[in-house]
């Protein structure tokens, strides 16, 4: 795959996304959360964009069940931060990339989502988020990539779903929620390569069959030598009957592929991916 331009700059590098980001493109400027707030409309102001071809948007606010009751904490960053960041780059001359999430639509599409499809988010997490791909768009130049179920070095699922296996602990998963696990690195690569593909909106995960968040955990269960039979799958009704404070999630995170697909930008499938993580990724 190609890569980006050498004069690009990453913003919220801390990430997981930002992180393999940042090692796939090591001359690239990369900005943590400390270095650069993207909430703040003087701290983005003050960026020297001068030499800059690219501004790679990997900053998030991602709590999402926080998020419902610390709404103006999302805004800030899923919808705000986008918008100071797309005024710096469209002043500079500078491309945006900007990564979104399945959470803009409601998850009732009987099939994979197309990249069209009408906005149509549950959740405050989710709607600051498609406010966010809104503001990117007006960026002449802008690549609005959509994903899911990122794994990455730090916290995500399939990491805690290994940490329980190895702690001998038998946990409940949702099993009506279905998706593609989207591994970072793999991201990272089809992200610059997206790049050289003309401006617009992509949807960008692992290929490979979709299946339930209970599916993924039995297969890392499995995959570390543990018994996959120790996980009983629930329902979202029932798993979070007792997390009043939960964001509704989408039933359906499973995108269309096919746009980025036919400009030969394909992530591996999820299971070679899921080997290799948890090759890399041992205890």
């Amino acid at each position: 795959m190609a890569s980006l331009p050498p004069r690009a700059v990453i913003v919220g590098a801390g990430g997981q996304l930002g992180q393999a980001l940042t090692a796939a493109l090591p001359g690239a400027r990369a900005l943590t959360s400390a270095d650069l707030d993207i909430g703040s409309p003087d701290q983005v102001a003050a960026l020297d964009l001068s030499d800059v071809d690219i501004v790679v948007n990997a900053a998030a606010y991602t709590a999402v069940d926080r998020a419902e009751t610390d709404r103006a904490a999302a805004w800030r960053v899923n919808a705000g931060g986008v918008a100071n960041l797309a005024r710096a780059a469209t002043a500079a001359g500078a491309g945006l990339v900007h990564v979104s999430t399945e959470y803009v639509f409601d998850g009732t599409a009987p099939g994979p989502i197309p990249v069209d499809a009408a906005l149509s988010p549950l959740s405050v997490y989710g709607a600051s988020k498609a406010a966010g791909e809104l503001v990117a768009a007006t960026v002449p130049r802008h690549w609005v990539v959509r994903t899911s179920w990122v794994v990455g070095a730090g916290g995500n699922f399939v990491a805690t779903m290994r940490r329980l296996a190895e702690r001998g602990v038998a946990p409940s998963v949702v099993d009506d929620q279905f998706g593609r696990p989207t591994f970072a690195d793999d991201l990272a690569a089809g992200l610059l390569a997206l790049v050289d593909r003309p401006p617009g909106v992509y949807h960008l995960t692992n290929g490979g069959e979709p299946l339930s968040w209970a599916d993924l955990a039995r297969e890392v269960f499995r995959r570390t030598g543990h018994d996959p039979g120790a996980i009983t799958a629930v329902g979202s009704d029932e798993y979070f009957a007792d997390k009043p404070g939960a964001a509704p999630r989408p039933a359906n995170s499973v995108l269309d592929l096919g746009r980025a697909a036919a400009l030969g930008v394909e992530l591996p499938e999820w299971p070679a991916s899921l080997a290799r993580y948890l090759e890399g990724s041992r205890p």
